[in-house]
């Protein structure tokens, strides 16, 4: 072997430091363009990794816009929702991992900018901002929801339902007072918990037709029920055959008789938007999604264990609420057609005031579909209900298009709401009288139902609905001038300039997995109609103090509902994949606290999903913290964008 010279021994040191030199700059280089420019971001590499789903690319459809009417704010609990005192904000759980630091989070402060426009992305190196992260975590101790004896159960609590105390307080249940809204003051800042055995959902359309039992562990509807085929249970599952009360031969032949009887109702055309009350587990909606049919589905949490909760589950659109003494929270002249199978509510009590309030939120020359024993029976008192039906729809005008029976015998009939006020004018008596300025306001939010008749305005007749699919890029309940149509096109380009550059591509949320969304302040429904392609539903809800803008979301063939996000929102705990909150939480937290809202946005998302809020970077610094308490896991977005995941974490519990 030849011995090196001294010169070879000289260099040697000198080359293997070049190689390693050489190998270093590689791996820095690779890192770099892996993770960005910012050291900071080294810390993020577990949760980057695991947060690239398949995210297919979404469609874009258009949109409108309006001058808003502002929506009044009531004086009915909002001083019990002030903000809350400090010693409110307690020292940091001791079981949250990985906390740097901690920030105390006062009550709340801060302005929204609606008019902020879309992030420019031009030369931007990466959608995520998380060089300023201190990843501060907020000085919470959370605990899991104490709910009173009367709660059907712990892991289904729904504070403005479930208040006990004051539901035993009720001077009447006699018009289902007790199946309404009665909020505790101050809300409960608490967590629900987890049903045990609960995992992710089945996926639609899956799941229609069967979910997993642990996720809504009822069983009395499978005994209660099980000769009409509404669930039964079947291993692990709970399995839906489309059966109903009412619907012998399947849901499916009921709607397919329904057109028949009556051709120019039109599913999915002349017919967008339905309301099914009394909805049992909403098979009735489910199966007319195939007819591009939008169904709010409605039932109270009574005896009929979990219902809503089942349809929920299920991927179909439903919403917790009862025809008793308060106007539900829906405008005016919203739907096309209401639906009654056995809905177990006499129409005519009360002065006839529940059938008033079907007449208030239906529109002009829409449809009551009514399947019930008065409708085909002949014991005296079904006999006694079908005539005072006939007294109180004459009363109002409604006229009877078709009363037929099925091949089972099942009876339905269906009137027809007047399209104008003629009828009303030429009655022999003015009783019930039309409404007018001295029956109160118009808005629903917590108002008393009317004991009168809603008169037809006369650009409500002018414009009637457009069939569907049109009625979403043009509008008929505003008026139309240059200034208006230029908003309205400026809405569109920007909710499709956003779904499509920015949600489906830079956000960490795999969206075919995502059944249903919940816009928690969706203006006028651009974000829902950039999304209608997609095989999911979005609730737009229109909050309290915002423009009343949810007459024009009804009008373009979508649903929603009135609410004010300083209370308890009507649906069950783990029902939404999404909640988006664009532009809110600066004016929200002006009137309640920061906690509360985020207590309430963790009640209703389930594990493993998602919160997507847009707004300013103050207002993102101010919730990230509050949510990495919770232990979501949270990323920044174009410093526009806060998008945190859900775990299935809960107080007491390992992660």
């Amino acid at each position: 072997m030849a011995v090196p010279s001294a010169a070879d021994r000289k260099r040697r040191p000198i080359l293997l430091s070049l190689s390693l030199f050489l190998l270093l700059s590689a791996l820095l280089v690779l890192l770099f363009l892996f993770l960005g420019p910012s050291t900071q971001s080294l810390a993020f590499l577990p949760s980057r990794l695991a947060s690239r789903p398949s995210t297919p690319s979404l469609p874009t459809p258009h949109h409108h816009q309006h001058s808003p009417t502002p929506i009044p704010t009531p004086a009915s609990s909002a001083d019990s929702h002030l903000n809350a005192p400090a010693s409110s904000v307690e020292k940091a759980d001791a079981s949250t991992p990985d906390a740097p630091s901690a920030v105390a989070v006062p009550g709340g402060s801060g302005t929204s900018d609606p008019s902020r426009p879309v992030h420019d992305t031009t030369g931007s190196q990466r959608p995520v901002d998380d060089d300023d992260d201190d990843g501060a975590v907020a000085q919470v101790r959370w605990e899991t929801c104490k709910v009173r004896r009367g709660v059907s159960s712990p892991a289904d609590y729904i504070p403005c339902l479930d208040n006990i105390r004051a539901i035993k307080a009720l001077r009447s249940r006699k018009h289902m007072e007790h199946r309404e809204r009665h909020c505790p003051a101050p809300p409960p800042r608490c967590l629900v918990r987890t049903p045990a055995g609960y995992r992710l959902p089945v996926p639609w359309p899956q799941s229609r037709d069967m979910i997993w039992y642990n996720n809504v562990p009822h069983p009395k509807l499978v005994e209660y029920k099980k000769d009409q085929k509404w669930v039964t249970k079947s291993g692990d599952y709970l399995v839906f055959p489309g059966g109903g009360t009412q619907f012998k031969d399947g849901v499916a032949r009921y709607i397919q008789f329904v057109e028949q009887i009556m051709p120019t109702i039109q599913w999915g055309t002349h017919t967008r938007t339905v309301l099914d009350v009394g909805c049992g587990v909403a098979s009735f909606g489910g199966y007319l999604l195939d007819r591009n049919v939008i169904t709010m589905s409605l039932a109270p949490k009574d005896e009929h264990e979990a219902q809503i909760q089942f349809a929920l589950e299920r991927g179909i659109p439903a919403f917790l609420g009862v025809i008793g003494t308060q106007k539900l929270p829906f405008p005016d002249n919203a739907f096309d057609v209401v639906h009654c199978a056995r809905c177990r509510v006499r129409w005519y009590e009360n002065g006839g005031k529940p059938l008033l309030e079907l007449n208030r939120v239906l529109r002009p020359g829409g449809f009551f579909i009514w399947s019930a024993t008065p409708v085909y029976r002949e014991e005296k008192r079904d006999q006694d209900d079908w005539n005072a039906m006939v007294t109180l729809t004459k009363s109002i005008c409604w006229r009877t298009v078709v009363k037929s029976q099925d091949i089972n015998g099942i009876g339905v009939v269906i009137y027809q709401k007047p399209a104008s006020n003629s009828c009303y004018l030429e009655r022999k008596t003015n009783e019930p009288h039309l409404c007018s300025e001295k029956d109160g306001s118009r808005f629903p939010w917590y108002a008393s139902l009317d004991s009168c008749i809603l008169p037809t305005a006369s650009d409500e007749t002018k414009n009637s609905p457009l069939l569907w699919p049109e009625r979403l890029v043009r509008y008929t309940r505003i008026p139309y001038d240059s200034a208006t149509t230029e908003k309205l096109d400026a809405d569109t380009m920007y909710w499709k300039q956003v779904i499509s550059d920015v949600h489906s591509n830079d956000f960490p949320v795999n969206w075919s997995s995502v059944r249903n969304v919940m816009d928690m302040n969706a203006g006028y429904g651009g974000f829902a109609a950039a999304l209608v392609d997609q095989p999911l539903w979005v609730m737009n809800v229109v909050p309290i103090g915002q423009s009343d803008t949810l007459p024009v979301i009804f009008s373009r063939g979508l649903i929603g509902v009135y609410h004010d996000w300083c209370e308890s929102f009507n649906t069950y705990p783990r029902t939404y994949d999404v909640l988006h909150m664009s532009d809110l939480l600066g004016s929200l937290t002006k009137r309640c606290d920061i906690l509360d809202v985020a207590a309430e946005v963790d009640r209703i998302l389930r594990p493993g999903r998602w919160f997507v809020l847009q707004d300013t970077m103050d207002m993102i610094k101010r919730m990230r913290p509050v949510l990495r308490s919770l232990h979501y896991e949270t990323v920044v977005v174009k410093r526009q964008y806060l998008v945190a995941t859900k775990s299935f974490w809960r107080p007491g519990a390992s992660r």
